[in-house]
C-alpha cells in the first residue's frame, strides 16, 4: 500500500486515501485482494465510528434542552427569591402520578449530577455550572456534527477508491457498473 502521509481531522479521525494510481497501492507483495480487504476494513471502522457518533448526537440533542430547561427553572427560583412569596408547582412522581409542592423562597437549589448524586448550590453557582455544561454540550454537538460530515465524506472516498481499484484490475466491472447505472437512470425517466 502507498506510504503517503494520511492526515486527520482535529479530533484524530484519519482521512481516507484516494486512489489516483493503482500502482501506488497494488504490487506483487500486496495484490489487489489484500488492498481491497484493507479498504473494506477501513470502511467498516468508519461506519462503526459513524454509528457511535450518531448515538452521541442523539444523547446531546436530548441533553441540551434539559440543561436549558433547568437553567430557566434556576432563574425563575432566583426571581421568586426576591418576592419572598412561595411558589406552588406540580411535580412528577412517576409517569402517571403527580403531587403538588410548595416551594419556599431560598438562595439554594439542588442539581442532579448523575450517578444518583445530587448537590446543593446557590442559584448563582447553579447558573454558572449550568451555563458551563450547556456551552460544553453545544460545542460537543458541533464537533460531533462536523465529525459525522467528515466520516460520510471518508466513506464515500473509500467506496470510490474501491470501485477504481476494481475497475483498474477488471474492466468488465466498469461495464457492469456503467450498465446498471444507465438502467437505473432510464427507469427513473
Amino acid at each position: 500500500m502507498s506510504t503517503q502521509k494520511l492526515e486527520s481531522n482535529p479530533r484524530g479521525i484519519p482521512s481516507s486515501p484516494f486512489v489516483e494510481r493503482v500502482e501506488d497501492y497494488v504490487s506483487a507483495e500486496e495484490p489487489v485482494e489484500v488492498v481491497l480487504k484493507k479498504f473494506q476494513e477501513a470502511i467498516s471502522k468508519y461506519k462503526f465510528m459513524e454509528m457511535n457518533l450518531l448515538q452521541r448526537r442523539k444523547v446531546l440533542e436530548d441533553k441540551i434542552p434539559e440543561i436549558e430547561k433547568t437553567m430557566k427553572m434556576v432563574h425563575l427560583l432566583a426571581e421568586k427569591k426576591e418576592t419572598k412569596e412561595p411558589m406552588y408547582t406540580d411535580f412528577e412522581l412517576n409517569d402517571t402520578l403527580f403531587a403538588q409542592a410548595k416551594i419556599e423562597p431560598s438562595n439554594s437549589v439542588y442539581l442532579w449530577l448523575g450517578a444518583n448524586v445530587m448537590l446543593e448550590y446557590t442559584t448563582d453557582e447553579a447558573s454558572e455550572l449550568l451555563l458551563a455544561k450547556l456551552t460544553t454540550a453545544e460545542q460537543s454537538l458541533k464537533n460531533t456534527l462536523e465529525d459525522l460530515e467528515f466520516l460520510r465524506s471518508q466513506i464515500t472516498t473509500m467506496e470510490v477508491s474501491i470501485l477504481f481499484l476494481l475497475y483498474a484490475t477488471n474492466p468488465f466491472i466498469y461495464f457492469y457498473i456503467h450498465t446498471v447505472t444507465l438502467d437505473f437512470c432510464f427507469s427513473l425517466s
